[in-house]
């Protein structure tokens, strides 16, 4: 274990909906609530203001709804997102070069790695404040940090600082912290695993700490058990890494009606499995393993794997194997989600072992009833979906405050003017048009 509280965990508080009332002023101290708003929708981020309600993430919209109406519902912009991501991980690169990007919001940071900082527990203290405060500088939103003597003990260090805070784990009083909060707080244990443990009577880490290994050995099995063991007694050795890679890239939506139609269905996996090559190529990878994810009519989910030789980009070979996974799919009364995935993650292409296995077939031709399908299966058909950036010619900047009958209600206003009117138009205005965030 580390001497100093050198590891250090940053997380941005309730980041999409954060980046959303920065944006519009019209919804700071408002509830917002950023996620699909289809039908069968999930809330991706509610800010403090909707928590109240008990609005989480992973909730489906509808229920959010239901438990706070008056909130603003948001379908998210990735672009501004992923910009303001960008200077958060900068600042965190400024502090050290040992960077463990988790997503867009939160990363761990090595604190070690450069002689001049001042480690002791103010020191750290101090680093920890200066790097929120220039986080806030740069992007106008909060963020909460933790710092500890490991990875586990620095994040729920975070977790207590949150909202816009800052917690330092003393080095020595790790055990003190950690025992007795539930062991849900444990990296690996979810659901199932806490419901097995609490038949042992095992609600706390400190209750966990109490049971032998070789018993959670037989429980859990060899790895998670160890794991586990040593958790509990806030032995955690895992080190910072900034090589940490994506384990796997994929695409998935749910569709408002369920699909039946195998064609549709057939169409939205080559299409699917285009949007993961594309980001594979964008990222540097290519994979081996594809994987099919399937959620019937009755909410079961089905999930079917198949591997390559070796690594491939090529959208050809992941659609043809993930078509051949679907006929494996009884899906006769109806999809409510479809997901393709590749795993095995390389960063270099064999495409020799696919040469032989080229389709030379001539592509079908456009059919625009099956292009309407597709964009009406996934709900693409929206043009204006509420929170999206757009400009008009004589009333300037703005965003989609609804949308409905024809008809597109916008607000005027961006982050640097006060909270503007709200003017409706003809869904197709010529003046009105969409715009980067």
């Amino acid at each position: 274990m580390r001497a100093t509280a050198s590891v250090l965990h940053l997380d941005v508080d309730a980041f999409f909906a954060a980046v959303e009332q920065r944006d519009k002023p019209s919804l700071r101290g408002r509830p917002v609530i950023v996620g699909g708003l289809g039908p069968r929708g999930v809330v991706s981020t509610a800010s403090y203001e909707a928590r109240p309600f008990g609005v989480r993430s992973a909730m489906p919209m509808s229920e959010a709804r239901a438990r706070c109406p008056n909130a603003a519902f948001l379908g998210g912009r990735f672009g501004a997102y992923r910009a303001v991501s960008g200077i958060v991980m900068d600042r965190l690169r400024a502090l050290s070069p040992l960077v463990e990007p988790l997503s867009l919001d939160e990363a761990f940071v090595d604190l070690d790695v450069d002689a001049g900082h001042d480690l002791s527990v103010d020191g750290v203290r101090q680093l920890g404040e200066r790097l929120r405060e220039a986080i806030h500088d740069a992007t106008g939103i909060t963020a909460s940090v933790g710092a500890a003597t490991s990875k586990t003990l620095a994040k729920i260090a975070s977790e207590e600082a949150k909202p816009d805070g800052l917690v330092v784990v003393e080095p020595g009083t790790e055990l003190d912290i950690l025992h007795p909060l539930p062991i849900r707080v444990l990296p690996g244990v979810g659901p199932a695993t806490a419901a097995r443990l609490a038949r042992l009577g095992v609600k706390t880490v400190g209750d966990l700490a109490l049971i032998a290994e070789p018993d959670l050995v037989d429980l859990l099995g060899d790895a998670h058990g160890r794991s586990l063991h040593q958790l509990a007694r806030a032995h955690d050795p895992r080190p910072v890494s900034s090589e940490r890679a994506s384990k796997s890239i994929s695409v998935e939506d749910t569709f408002d009606h369920d699909v039946t139609d195998r064609a549709l269905l057939s169409a939205l996996v080559t299409r699917m499995s285009e949007k993961v090559t594309d980001r594979m190529v964008s990222a540097g990878h290519s994979g081996r393993t594809i994987t099919l994810k399937v959620r019937l009519h009755d909410f079961t989910t089905l999930s079917r794997s198949a591997t390559l030789p070796g690594p491939t980009d090529d959208s050809r070979a992941v659609t043809r194997l993930a078509l051949r996974l679907l006929d494996e799919i009884d899906a006769t009364n109806g999809v409510r989600l479809l997901g393709v995935g590749v795993s095995g993650l390389s960063d270099w292409v064999q495409d020799d072992l696919f040469a032989a296995a080229t389709d030379t077939r001539e592509p079908a031709p456009p059919d625009p009833e099956l292009d309407r399908q597709l964009d009406a299966a996934v709900h693409t058909d929206q043009r204006w979906v509420p929170g999206m950036d757009v400009v008009h010619t004589q009333h300037g900047a703005g965003w989609v405050w609804g949308s409905g009958r024809g008809r597109v209600t916008v607000r005027f206003e961006t982050a640097d003017t006060p909270p503007g009117p709200v003017r409706t138009f003809a869904v197709d205005d010529a003046d009105l048009a969409p715009s980067p965030p």
